[in-house]
């Protein structure tokens, strides 16, 4: 088991390392080039026109990986294929809402009730297919032996937590790097929690994505040749949340992806506080902005949030296994 995990963590690594020098060139050349939102900050108008969708490199080496680990075993089991509709779904999303900013020179794509619809209509097909068999419905308490069963109602849960960790992962995408690094972080520690609870199809899942994250990462660190885009953080913020439900850590996710939450929980409360209020908690939201515009550099930002990430994922490994 733990060599069938590092070699698709190397194999998906290498595939995209190799892969990205030749994807790189043609987003040039259809200018396929990223657009900054005006009220962002300043220093980021220099990254106009830096080749995104990158994302899709991501998404095709997990998908071959997993395709030939699947047809090694002759057999092609349901945690994969639940796995890869999530993270191909709403990647896929992602690549029409890149697709739609790019054509249509602006920073918004589809709108939010478009992807919206999108995410509930792959959620809900996840949640028949996985309902198909005897799954368990009862959510554990991280650290107890206490559990919750939540019944037909776990659907909901289902729902809320693939879309709302794809939009999360999605607001986390926003310098140099920062994604890229606190996502393999994160799906690492899954990759941990699979092995360590015998879920073979997860841990080898997760390896997967640490791969060909980490070898996004090589062209994604600063200064970034290539941006995600929409392709890749909702695809990878869907399969993190599909990982969690699939080993049964859904409330771990919210301690293992600890960057994402501070992310989605900044911008709420900043546009909470602005309309209730009048003002801003945060000089600008999501929370990585902030400490930017306090004259923190791009680089410092990202590494204190992939310690951050650090951390979050070996408390969360820490309470599931020696708790």
């Amino acid at each position: 088991m733990l060599t069938t995990i590092f070699l698709a963590l190397v194999a998906a690594f290498i595939l995209t390392v190799i892969f990205s020098p030749l994807f790189i060139p043609l987003l040039k050349r259809l200018k396929f080039g990223q657009s900054i939102r005006e009220e962002g900050p300043k220093s980021h108008m220099k990254k106009g026109g830096t080749p995104t969708m990158g994302g899709v490199m991501i998404l095709l080496s997990i998908l071959v990986i997993t395709l030939i680990i699947q047809a090694v075993k002759m057999e092609f089991s349901t945690e994969a294929f639940l796995l890869l509709l999530v993270t191909i779904g709403f990647g896929l999303l992602g690549f029409l809402d890149d697709f739609i900013k790019i054509t249509k020179k602006r920073n918004l794509g589809l709108t939010s009730k478009q992807k919206l619809a999108g995410q509930l209509v792959i959620a809900f097909i996840f949640f028949l297919v996985l309902n198909n068999g005897n799954f368990d419905t009862s959510v554990s308490i991280p650290g107890t032996s206490w559990s919750l069963e939540f019944g037909w109602f776990y659907v909901v849960l289902v729902i809320v937590m693939l879309v709302g960790a794809s939009n999360a992962v999605n607001l986390t995408d926003g310098l140099d790097g920062l994604l890229a690094g606190t996502g393999a972080i994160a799906f690492g520690a899954f990759a941990v929690l699979a092995w360590n609870a015998d879920m073979g199809e997860a841990a080898v899942f997760a390896s997967t994505v640490v791969g060909a994250v980490l070898g996004f990462l090589v062209f994604n660190a600063h200064p970034a040749k290539v941006f995600m885009g929409d392709t890749g953080s909702l695809a990878l913020g869907g399969a993190i949340a599909s990982l969690a439900i699939l080993t049964k850590l859904e409330l771990l996710l919210i301690l293992i992806g600890g960057v994402f939450v501070a992310e989605t929980l900044s911008v709420i409360m900043q546009v909470l506080s602005f309309k209730l209020r009048g003002k801003r908690i945060f000089k600008m939201s999501p929370i990585h902005h902030h400490f930017e515009l306090t004259g923190w550099s791009e680089w410092r930002v990202v590494v204190t949030f992939w310690a951050v990430g650090m951390v979050c994922a070996v408390l969360g490994i820490y309470i599931e296994v020696w708790v």
